[in-house]
């Protein structure tokens, strides 16, 4: 399945967990000062200088180049999506994001947040960054280069950027809690099985 921005929350309510799905269209790449900014903004009253709402966020630190013809990913490998923890409840909340992209899952109260107002998180592998890059057909536009090119907020248009895992659907259920589950039940057999 291909998903478009802009996406609706029955859309993202749809999806399943463990589900391989692509993205296509416009996707807006961001990680930790792309957060705390857009945070800083709205508690100031001011307004972003794009609209977030029924978008997709990627966390990822972009390499990109620049000719006569513009910006050009050269590598856009996802970055690890726990570094956002304290951050994308709010995110979520203030800004309307119905699917991140990243690696290695987030947490209960980020869990929480998408269950609450309609996000899922996609799983994209680690190590993949030229392939993500291959799928960038163009980069419409950044904001905020002042953070500097991997913290910058770009805006890029994808074409079947993937394959990602919904590993967080929107009603709260999560792939990595259920390996927790089972690295907790494996490992409380073997303690049953050693008599410790």
């Amino acid at each position: 399945m291909i998903l478009e921005y802009p996406l609706s929350k029955n859309k993202v309510q749809a999806l399943q967990l463990g589900q391989i799905v692509s993205v296509s269209g416009t996707v807006f790449i961001g990680r930790d000062e792309v957060h705390m900014r857009a945070l800083e903004r709205r508690h100031q009253g001011k307004l972003l200088p794009v609209d977030l709402e029924d978008g997709i966020l990627y966390h990822c630190g972009p390499i990109m180049t620049r000719d006569s013809r513009g910006w050009k990913v050269i590598a856009a490998g996802p970055t690890t999506s726990a570094r956002m923890n304290k951050l994308e409840p709010d995110f979520i909340k203030e800004f309307g994001i119905r699917a991140i992209i990243g690696k290695g899952g987030m947490s209960r109260p980020t869990v929480e947040a998408m269950k609450e107002h309609g996000c899922v998180y996609l799983a994209f592998t680690g190590g993949a960054a030229v392939l993500a890059a291959q799928k960038i057909t163009r980069v419409r536009g950044v904001e905020w280069l002042d953070l500097g090119m991997p913290e910058a907020l770009w805006i890029i248009e994808a074409d079947s950027l993937g394959p990602l895992t919904v590993a967080i659907d929107a009603h709260g259920n999560s792939l990595y809690d259920n390996v927790e589950k089972e690295v907790q039940g494996n490992l409380e057999a073997a303690r049953l099985r050693l008599g410790l």
